[in-house]
Parts: C-alpha cells; sequence; structure tokens
C-alpha cells in the first residue's frame, strides 16, 4: 500500500496550526489529532505520562557556550597577556574538562533524573503487537529560539574552532613560534560564536512545520500505509526540543526486560532540498542498506552534524539500530525554531515521498 496522494499534506495542515510547547494545549490537541488517525489505521492507543526537568534543554546551550568561551579568553590572557603558554595549555586543559564534566551531566538520562525545574508531559504510543520490532517516531513538540538551527550550528563550530586554535597557539608558543596572529583567531572566533550560542533560549513562537509537523505527519501517512500484519509500533514523543526527554524516558522504560528494537526516526521534512539519512555513534549498517535498497533514489547518510540533537541519538544510546531521516537544506535550517517555519513557507510536497520510504522500510525491516 501506498499513502493516499495528498494524505500528508492533509495531516501537516492539521498538525501545524500553532506552536507546540511540551506539555501545552496546542500539543495535547495535535497528539488528540494524531490518536484519532492511528486508532483508524487499526492501532491501539496509548496515552504515557512521563517526568522530565526541564533545565538542560533550556540552559544546557547556553551555559556550555560561554564556558567555551570564557575558556578560550582564560588561555589568550596567559598566551597574549604574560607568554605563558604553559599558563594557557592549564586554562584550557582545565576549561576542557570543566566543559567535558558538564556536558555528560546534562546529556543522556540527566533530564530524566535531575530534581530541578521539573515537568511533565505525554508520550503518545500506537501498537498493533505487544512488541513491534520497528518503531516509527517522531516528536510532537515545537520551540522557538532568537537564532534559527543553522545559527546554532555554526556558533558551536566558531566555539569548537576557537578551542582547536587557542590550542595549536599554545603548543607553538612552547616551541618557540610566534603565535599572536594565532591567538586573536581564536579569541576572535570564541567571541563571535559565543553570543550566539547563549542566545540559544527556548521560546514558543514557532509553529513548527518543518520542525516537526511534517516528521509526525508521514510517520502518520507511513503507518496508515502499512499492512495490518506487519508488526510496527509508533510512538510520537513529546519534549523532544527539551533534550530528548519524552524519548530517553520511553527508552529508559523499554529497556527493563525487553531487547533493542529499531527506530526510523523522522525530522524535519521540507518541500525542497536532499533526503538524509541521519546517525549517531557507529554506522547501522544493516539499518542504512535497507534504507537504501527501498528508496526509490538513494538517500544521502551522515553522521548527524556538530550541534543537532534528534530522538534517535535516545536509541541509539540504549544500544538501538537507530536513524533519522530528513529533507531539506541550508535554507531550512535558517527557518527552523523560528516564527518562518509555518504553512506559509511549507506545502508538505515531500511528506508522502518521505511517509511511502517509512512505510517500506518498515515492512522489510520486520520480516
Amino acid at each position: 500500500m501506498v499513502p493516499a496522494r495528498g494524505e500528508g499534506a492533509h495531516h501537516l495542515a492539521m498538525l501545524a496550526r500553532a506552536p507546540r510547547p511540551a506539555g501545552g494545549v496546542a500539543e495535547r490537541a495535535a497528539r488528540e489529532y494524531a490518536a484519532d488517525v492511528l486508532r483508524r489505521a487499526g492501532f491501539a492507543v496509548t496515552m504515557e505520562p512521563f517526568e522530565y526537568s526541564s533545565l538542560p534543554g533550556r540552559f544546557a546551550t547556553p551555559i556550555g557556550g560561554a564556558t567555551a568561551a570564557l575558556t578560550v579568553l582564560a588561555a589568550a590572557r596567559f598566551g597574549l597577556g604574560r607568554g605563558a603558554p604553559w599558563g594557557a595549555l592549564f586554562a584550557l586543559g582545565a576549561g576542557t574538562a570543566i566543559l567535558a564534566l558538564f556536558a555528560r551531566g546534562m546529556l543522556g538520562d540527566a533530564v530524566i533524573d535531575l530534581p530541578w525545574l521539573r515537568r511533565t508531559s505525554t508520550n503518545l504510543v500506537a501498537t498493533r503487537t505487544a512488541t513491534p520490532r520497528v518503531w516509527l517516531v517522531a516528536h510532537l513538540d515545537s520551540k522557538s529560539q532568537p537564532v534559527p538551527s543553522l545559527g546554532r550550528v555554526a556558533g558551536i563550530s566558531l566555539l569548537v574552532a576557537g578551542l582547536m586554535l587557542a590550542t595549536l597557539a599554545a603548543v607553538l608558543q612552547l616551541r618557540g613560534v610566534h603565535a599572536r596572529t594565532l591567538w586573536w583567531a581564536a579569541v576572535a572566533v570564541s567571541v563571535l560564536g559565543a553570543p550566539i550560542v547563549m542566545a540559544s533560549v527556548v521560546d514558543n513562537r514557532s509553529d513548527g512545520a518543518v520542525d516537526n509537523a511534517s516528521g509526525v505527519a508521514a510517520v502518520l501517512a507511513a503507518a496508515q500505509s502499512v499492512p495490518a500484519g506487519v508488526e510496527v509500533g509508533v510512538l510520537l514523543p513529546s519534549a523532544e526540543e527539551l533534550g530528548l526527554a519524552g524519548a530517553r524516558a520511553w527508552a529508559r522504560a523499554w529497556a527493563r526486560g525487553r531487547a533493542a528494537a529499531i527506530a526510523l526516526n523522522c525530522d524535519g521534512i521540507d518541500d525542497q532540498g536532499e533526503l538524509t539519512i541521519m546517525y549517531s555513534g557507529t554506522a547501522p549498517r544493516a539499518l542504512l542498506r535497507t534504507l537504501c535498497d527501498v528508496a526509490d533514489s538513494p538517500p544521502r547518510a551522515r553522521r548527524m552534524p556538530l550541534g543537532l540533537l534528534t530522538d534517535s541519538v535516545a536509541f541509539t544510546d540504549r544500544g538501538w539500530a537507530a536513524v533519522t531521516v530528513s529533507r531539506g537544506s541550508l535554507a531550512t535550517l535558517r527557518r527552523v525554531h523560528t516564527a518562518a517555519d509555518s504553512l506559509a513557507r511549507l506545502r508538505g510536497e515531500g511528506i508522502d515521498e518521505v511517509a511511502i520510504l517509512l512505510a517500506r522500510a518498515a515492512e522489510a525491516l520486520a520480516r
């Protein structure tokens, strides 16, 4: 079976009417719409509440950006002002260690366990069998930020470059090489990148048409077209935009007594752009090969870019074979997490194509 022509665009129009902050009224309405679609497609639907901390999703990126910039500035004070490369290397080592420990503390299941800024939300789970081998996943919530996703990726890349340039400058200085220009380059890129990353705070001014009403629409259309005998489940998590909280909570619960499975996450389907399969960790080669085999034209497979985080990461961390299916370009990232990510800029023309890919892959993988 294939999705009815225009089915994905219809779902998109129903889902992307307003911003859908995690736990909010608009997200609940979108979840109820999705539940009705899935019940009519023969799925048993349950709503699974969970608790989480909103601290990582709201503040980890700005704090991390400030820490990285301060590390470079402290090192530059030793390298430029005092001519003390060993002091610069110590500052870089200490700052990087603090940054790594902070990142480790904020990532993973910390979003579930931290006691501060506790919130509640709900995941939608739909199944035809008790333990499906394959899960179609797409997050329901949306957010906005003062800078688009492309800006955040660029800012993080600049900060990483600043740390690398500062380290190179200190090493060259130890070897007696004049590195003043390199030090100033490290300071410049860090000062340029830090405000962008520190501005990555969460608001609710985006309808989230691309991110991620389009992904939910593709999953719904795929679920409608998967034959009834195929063992496939549907998970529509909440709070992806706040540290992957819904996916992490659900994956942790699944891990209690059940084997890892396969997750086909769908996040961001624009009208134009290249179809891309993203993964984290070790490349899931068998899964990627299946997706390429069932696609009308081979999609691009790549590691998830620095600065992007999707629900597939939560499953990969639990030992699942997991990928994120996306379609877009740099122009897409320029409007994601902004007010421009609305139905006025998205027709949903690529959703049915992705739904076909997801349905074919689910059927092939469930055998």
